[in-house]
């Protein structure tokens, strides 16, 4: 055969070629827009960083959750949990904990998250409840009896009573003690030197200031010291579920200890889980989350999970919030900086010993 009798088949060749290979890339293009994608259904990972006393809680939410969302998505959620006192988590996280969540015990610890530039302003109205997930209020644990009697704040300031609490200049939760105190005379109709003066007074008689809640802890059940101990009502509870029955008092004037949460923007965006983080955090308010909370010990935020536990939780005459006197800046600034309230009480009573 002549090249020039080839030539034409060899065209129409090709042209057979190039038609059949443009069907079977209109096919692959079908094909592959109609099946699940895989890197939608990779597993993705989420780490939480929270305070010590949730843990107990997330054992119970974490699985609740990862089941949802792989049955309504198809995709394994991975998570990675961290948990330890509030102000230590808040430093880690600021110093590159790589966190997508934080729940922490108080707001103040949230803001320098904030501050360091790892959570947006107005986090607080990106989820509900102004992003307070669950709540709790102080409490004073008393020896076995009773013996000295206490039953109110004012019973603090007793001659013959000793008292741990921790130090409110490092500890998240001793701040929240110290509130409560204040609050006890302010929000009842007394005034800011009635309050300062009361204070001084349950500090006068609490001469070791333990670092933190744990410490304080130690240093009432462990080393036997002191007559009362202040400490959260959830702390409280939850030992009472492990089997150490503690007698304790709700004082009927109060303060809301509101926990909040947040997602961790510069690190989802990237991580690329911002959409999975922020199910979560809306998880956590629904009535099946709220439970597990309330089980623990935590004063539940849905109205509906509030009601079935009523009976576990006093009820409180007198409850006041952090906003109740002046938010957390101002808070802070009037009691907690170097040389404001707080130091001047330590200051004169150092002096007087």
């Amino acid at each position: 055969m002549g090249l020039l009798q080839i030539i034409p088949t060899l065209r129409a060749s090709w042209k057979k070629f190039v038609s059949l290979f443009l069907v079977g890339v209109g096919l692959s293009v079908a094909i592959a827009s109609c099946a699940p994608s895989s890197a939608q259904n990779r597993d993705v990972e989420i780490t939480l960083v929270s305070y010590a006393v949730t843990k107990a809680a997330y054992k119970e939410i974490i699985p609740q959750f990862t089941a949802m969302w792989k049955q309504q998505h198809n995709q394994n959620v991975l998570f990675n949990e961290s948990y330890g006192g509030s102000g230590a988590q808040t430093r880690a996280v600021v110093d590159g904990l790589d966190a997508d969540v934080v729940a922490l015990a108080l707001a103040l610890d949230m803001k320098k998250v904030e501050k360091a530039g790892l959570i947006q302003p107005g986090w607080e109205k990106e989820a509900p409840n102004n992003a307070i997930v669950h709540k709790s209020v102080a409490a004073i644990v008393t020896r076995e009896g009773n013996p000295q009697g206490i039953q109110t704040w004012s019973d603090l300031t007793k001659n013959n009573v000793k008292v741990v609490t921790a130090n409110p200049k490092t500890s998240g939760g001793a701040r929240w003690n110290f509130l409560a105190l204040w609050g006890a005379i302010k929000e009842t109709g007394g005034s800011d030197t009635e309050a300062l003066d009361f204070a001084r007074e349950v500090y006068q008689n609490a001469p070791v200031l333990p670092r933190d809640a744990r410490e304080a802890s130690d240093v009432f059940f462990n080393q036997e010291e002191g007559d009362a101990l202040v400490n959260y009502e959830n702390e409280v509870l939850f030992a009472a579920q492990r089997g150490e029955k503690l007698p304790y008092v709700v004082p009927k004037v109060n303060i809301s200890i509101d926990n909040p949460i947040a997602v961790v923007d510069r690190n989802v965006d990237r991580h690329g889980n911002r959409e999975i983080a922020e199910a979560f955090v809306q998880f956590l308010f629904t009535p099946a989350a709220q439970r597990e909370f309330a089980k623990v010990g935590f004063r539940p935020v849905d109205p509906t999970v509030e009601k079935e536990f009523a009976n576990q939780f006093p009820k409180i005459e007198t409850l006041f919030t952090v906003q109740d006197l002046g938010g957390w800046n101002t808070v802070q600034q009037q009691f907690f900086e170097d040389g404001a309230e707080f130091d001047k009480i330590q200051t004169s009573l150092a002096a007087a010993r």
